[in-house]
């Protein structure tokens, strides 16, 4: 496996390496002692998945402490755009945000750590599966609008396919308040 540090601190986006032949193809997208060796010793405690059409954004979502979620995220068919927002106001990086494409073609994931807000915007129908670190809690999540201008994030769409629920969350300023 590959693993590509971001700009930003704790972000990572990991490139398994695959078998291929006739038959098909094999590639080994986790391994608990291979991940810690390269910085992320997390030990993941839950899995979700989702379906997403073309057009569809979810995000941007985050989980307050003592709940907050680290994942790691990849889709099993289909291609995302995946936004990850700083929201550790301590960071040097705070209200930065990095994008990764994540194609079922590379098989490649991307590691979203604690203290991020996050979201994926679906470029083609998709499959979304993500590891996270610990639980979900409903009274611990939070979201930022997710074309707030302060974080001026280019989805590369214009009438996205967002839930009731997401279109109605805080602007980034707005964070420490809530």
């Amino acid at each position: 496996m590959e693993f590509k540090r971001s700009e930003i601190e704790g972000l990572v986006e990991i490139q398994p390496r695959i078998f291929e032949d006739a038959r098909g193809y094999f590639f080994e997208s986790y391994q608990y002692d291979l991940f810690k060796k390269n910085g992320i010793p997390e030990v993941f405690v839950q899995d979700n998945q989702s379906y997403s059409d073309t057009g569809v954004l979810r995000g941007l979502h985050f989980q307050r402490e003592p709940f907050a979620q680290g994942k790691l995220v990849r889709v099993i068919s289909g291609k995302v755009l995946d936004v990850a927002v700083d929201i550790r106001p301590e960071s040097p990086t705070y209200g930065q945000h990095k994008t990764v494409v994540l194609d079922a073609k590379l098989n490649n994931m991307f590691y979203v750590p604690a203290g991020f807000a996050h979201g994926f915007y679906t470029i083609e129908p998709a499959i979304f599966s993500y590891k996270c670190t610990n639980l979900y809690d409903k009274e611990s999540e939070g979201g930022i609008i997710w074309n707030d201008p302060e974080l001026n994030i280019d989805w590369g769409a214009e009438k996205p396919n967002v839930s009731e629920k997401d279109l109605i969350l805080p602007l980034f300023k707005d964070l420490a308040k809530s």
